[in-house]
Parts: structure tokens; sequence; C-alpha cells
């Protein structure tokens, strides 16, 4: 693997800016069949609540065109478990291991960033798209004022760097951008999943047992792409852009949106190996164009 392929952020050395994103590659035991997690840039692992989740009953998961829905419900053996199991086989991964964190109240976000603080994980990213239970269940995430509290807050519980994980289904996506890098996040990522809603229409139900789920895959790329421009132009901190990126093509355009980095989520269901071929993909790019380093493209959309 080329070092064109390297990147950093917050101050982390990534190989490749390819990340396998959260809840799609559960903390890395899901393709340890297929080949080495040590081919990836990095994992976010499997969203964690300070606290064991079941998550959402079932069905959870319904297609869609060109995407999914899915209400999984954050199922997950807690920050403990996680520190316990899983991270001590990550670490020999020789990759960069993201732990993501979900919770309802500002105070759980705090109580898994002090546990994950001692532990050997790279970087926090923060899913604010959450239900701010004391806020009437809103996300945490649609408003700039509770975006930069959990955040704030969280700044304050670790110094591991902190990447704040943007939802979509916001008015304008580069004020919370702003609001969250003022109130102490080391990067940003985004798109987290559109809300969406299905209906069977023999039984008249909708076809998640929750009613409404996250969409995701290649539906909501340009949306993605628009998002990672806007909040480009509007903070200073690096961008992992994500939402339906399938193909070394969509990473150079998210990357050329502004994007340092890439997560790669949906694309694992239908080919568990797109991961690696977008890292081939963007490396015979760089070779091609005669690019010495990936992070030269950052940001390098000529706007008409």
């Amino acid at each position: 693997m080329s070092d064109a392929l390297k990147v950093k952020i917050a101050g982390v050395e990534f190989k490749n800016p390819v990340i396998a994103a959260s809840g799609t590659y559960g903390n890395g035991e899901c393709y340890t069949d297929l080949y080495p997690i040590s081919r990836l840039g990095g994992i976010s692992c499997k969203g964690m609540t300070i606290t064991p989740r079941l998550g959402n009953p079932p069905p959870r998961i319904a297609e869609t065109p060109s995407g999914i829905l899915n209400s999984v419900g954050l199922q997950n053996i807690g920050v403990r478990g996680f520190a316990e199991k899983y991270l001590p086989e990550l670490k020999k991964s020789d990759c960069v291991i993201i732990a993501n964190v979900a919770g309802a109240a500002v105070e759980d976000y705090i109580a898994a960033a002090e546990i994950l603080d001692c532990t050997a994980v790279d970087m926090i990213e923060l899913n604010i798209s959450c239900p701010n239970v004391k806020a009437g269940g809103a996300a945490w995430g649609i408003s700039r004022e509770n975006a930069a509290m959990v955040t704030s807050a969280v700044r304050r519980a670790t110094k591991k760097p902190l990447i704040v994980k943007l939802t979509p289904n916001v008015t304008d996506i580069a004020e919370i951008a702003k609001a969250v890098e003022a109130a102490g996040a080391d990067s940003i990522s985004l798109i987290n999943t559109l809300l969406g809603m299905r209906i069977d229409i023999n039984t008249r139900r909708p076809t998640l047992k929750n009613n409404m789920g996250g969409l995701s895959g290649p539906a909501v790329f340009p949306v993605a792409v628009r998002m990672v421009r806007q909040c480009y132009k509007a903070v200073k901190i690096p961008i992992i852009g994500m939402g339906g990126v399938s193909s070394w093509q969509d990473a150079v355009e998210i990357m050329l949106a502004g994007a340092a980095a890439v997560q790669m989520g949906t694309a694992l269901f239908s080919d568990p190996y797109s991961p690696l071929k977008v890292i081939d993909g963007l490396e015979d790019y760089l070779k091609r164009g005669g690019i010495s380093s990936v992070s030269e493209i950052v940001g390098k959309c000529e706007e008409w």
C-alpha cells in the first residue's frame, strides 16, 4: 500500500482513508474470515451505550431502491463489554480503532467517554442522531444548542480525539458543524442516515416495527456530497465523509467535496470486499494523475 494514501485526522494517522462505518462492520469480528481488517484505514465500531441494549423488535431492516432502511436500535453489549471483549483483539489489527458512542442523556455520553478515555481506543465518535430524552425525544444533533452541549460535555470528559457524527435531518448542516467545532470537536463525520419510511401495501403496515428508520446506501450519496461541501466551507476541522459511498469514484467525489477520509457502510452488505476495491481504486487514481498524496484532492472541487 502506497504512502500516498496516508491521511492524518486530529493527529491520528490512517494508513489509508477508508474506514468501516459504525453498525455495518460489527466490532471487526464479522469480516475476519474474508480478509484481515488491517487492510482498512480504520474501523468505527458498533455504536455503543453506557449499558447494554437489546435494540428494537423486528422487523428492523427493510430494502429500498438503492439502499436500506434500518431501525436496529443500537443493539450492543455496552461500553464495558466492548472494552473487555473486543478491544484487546482490535488493537492487534494495525488500524485505527474508533469507538462510536450514543446516549439518551448527556450523562450517558459523559460516562461512556470517561470509561473509553482509560482504554486503548484511538478516537471517539459521538453519534448525536439519538433522541435526547430530556428534550422531548428530539435528536441531539438537530439543534445547535444541544449539539454543542453534548460535544462540550464529552470534550471535558476525555482527552481522546473527538469526532462528532452529524445527522442530515436538519435545515442547516453547516450551522451544526460550526457549533460542534466551537464546542471542541476535533473532526466531524457526515452524513448519518436520513429518516425514511416504507409501507407494505398488502398488510397496510409499515415495513419496520418502529414505523420509521434510517435510510442509507447509494440513494443518499448526492445529499452526502452536498452536505460535506457545505461543511467544508464552514469549518476548519477535518471531515470524514459517508453516506452511500460504494466505489472508488464515490470516494474521490466526496473527497473533492471536502472529506479528508471516507466511511463505508451499506456497501459492505452487498459486497464485503468493496472497501478493498476502493483502496485499490484510489491508489490507481493517484498514480494515473501523478498525485503524490490523497490529501491533495481534498476540497478541490472547482465550483462554477
